[in-house]
């Protein structure tokens, strides 16, 4: 399989902020705010967090945040005033102002007139000016939308301001006499990737991918987990990605029957498997991707065997994703599929079950498979977005749970099915201790799905192929 060029995984040259795009999307909040009656939105960026003593962890923005803003610095808050009068800003961010002792320590700040003319703000204010500003805005408006209770800090910083408000009650200023949560509307924005956003993510994936073909390139017996991981993240970082989008799974031999297992210095031996479940975030956007290789660079038979079965039940939920069917279609093809290979293996006792249909009925394969087969995937790993539809209010008192959503072009997710077979008395010997993942990531389209992970070997012979030629003398 021909391997990604270096040229084709770096970003463009230029890396200016895509003014219109967020300045796009926050023009479509304000437009659906306004047909709710109007009042005024407040989103905040990610707090930084103290890692230990006077050391922050790594910052990474808030998605939301970022989503309708392109703005990466901390301390940030967006305001969109869906009632605003004709001439005054709709738009309006509050961030750091410029500190030249500061910036000496930890580097560029924008600074509100900069930001304001950078990513296309209608107004910017300094960040130490928020509990002044925020009343004034606030005043007079219907309503108030911002995530819901999810973070007591915000919580706190709203009844401020909303207090504030109420205060100059006498001189007949009102307070939003309105709160609603504002993450259902941006959630349904976010499902959705534009053109912008798949750029981004396709780059992603490349990258992602080439880091898998590093690894498995690389792995030989005797590694430890660690050193395969480090193989992974010198090709992110390589190729411009700013960091892994979750941490990275290396599992070898049984360790891959765990789950989230995280990469450790366990060794890779000869006739293990090695699972890897990682991958990049690139500009904001993550990638997520799963690979199981031979250590040995070639499966055992039975590896091959349950490889194989895994493979065929990602095929069938590929063919399953399209536009038009559940968000469940893809994982009852896998797991049919799954549930057919567990009884031809002996792995589930036929004696109990009679066919496919009974196991599935009882679940028996979710003790070999306890996952769903995919997720949103988009700025979060596991992005936003309900998964079933939301309940109308004639439903709401209904025990049954709600359809599943329908697929439609332009969301994203993994397809991602699995089998995880321990140590049992009741299980052929030759099956323990493996666990498989293969995992791609999908765009959905009117006919069918494009993957955008593909650049990384998925059938067993490309992968032994891939692993012979590495260690080929030269």
């Amino acid at each position: 399989m021909d391997q990604p060029t270096d040229s084709s995984l770096h970003r463009p040259a230029a890396d200016a902020p895509a003014i219109d795009v967020y300045r796009g999307r926050r023009e479509r909040v304000l437009a659906a705010l306004r047909a709710m009656g109007g009042g005024v939105a407040i989103v905040p960026t990610a707090p930084e967090v103290l890692r230990n003593r006077d050391t922050d962890y790594a910052y990474r923005h808030d998605s939301y945040f970022y989503y309708l803003t392109g703005f990466s610095e901390p301390e940030a808050l967006l305001v969109l005033d869906a009632s605003a009068a004709a001439g005054e800003p709709a738009a309006i961010l509050f961030c750091r102002a410029r500190n030249v002792e500061r910036e000496t320590w930890e580097g560029f700040r924008y600074g509100p007139d900069a930001a304001r003319t950078t990513f296309g703000f209608d107004a910017a204010f300094a960040s130490d000016e928020i509990d002044t500003q925020l009343p004034r805005i606030l005043a007079g408006k219907p309503a108030l939308h911002y995530a819901l209770a999810s973070s007591a800090a915000l919580d706190e910083q709203v009844r401020r301001w909303l207090d504030a408000v109420r205060a100059q009650g006498r001189s007949g200023v009102t307070a939003p006499t309105a709160a609603h949560d504002l993450l259902p509307l941006l959630d349904d924005m976010r499902l959705f990737k534009d053109a912008h956003e798949l750029d981004i993510m396709r780059r992603a994936a490349r990258i992602s991918a080439a880091a898998h073909c590093r690894a498995m390139a690389a792995c030989r017996p005797g590694m430890r987990e660690y050193e395969i991981e480090a193989e992974l993240l010198y090709t992110f970082r390589k190729h411009g990605a700013q960091a892994p989008a979750y941490g990275s799974i290396v599992a070898a031999g049984a360790n891959a029957c765990v789950l989230h297992y995280p990469a450790g210095n366990a060794i890779a031996r000869e006739g293990d498997l090695v699972l890897i479940d990682a991958a990049c975030e690139l500009d904001g956007y993550a990638s997520d991707i799963t690979r199981t290789f031979p250590a040995s660079g070639r499966f055992t038979p039975a590896q091959r065997e349950l490889y194989e079965i895994v493979l065929a039940a990602q095929k069938a939920a590929i063919d399953a994703t399209r536009a038009g069917v559940s968000f469940d279609a893809p994982h009852e093809a896998a797991v049919r599929v799954l549930a057919q290979g567990l009884l031809d293996t002996g792995i589930i006792d036929r004696t109990q079950f009679s066919s496919v249909d009974d196991v599935i009925a009882e679940r028996a394969y979710t003790r070999f498979y306890m996952h769903r087969t995919g997720h949103w995937l988009g700025m979060d790993v596991h992005d936003c977005g309900d998964y079933r539809e939301r309940a109308a209010a004639a439903d709401a008192q209904s025990d049954a749970a709600p359809p599943w959503r329908t697929l439609r072009p332009a969301m994203t997710l993994t397809i991602e099915p699995g089998l995880y077979v321990r140590a049992a008395e009741d299980v052929p010997e030759r099956y323990w201790d493996i666990g498989i993942r293969i995992e791609d990531d999908a765009i959905v389209t009117e006919h069918g799905c494009e993957l955008i992970t593909r650049d990384v070997p998925v059938e067993a012979d490309e992968i032994e192929a891939l692993m012979r030629e590495a260690r080929a003398p030269a």
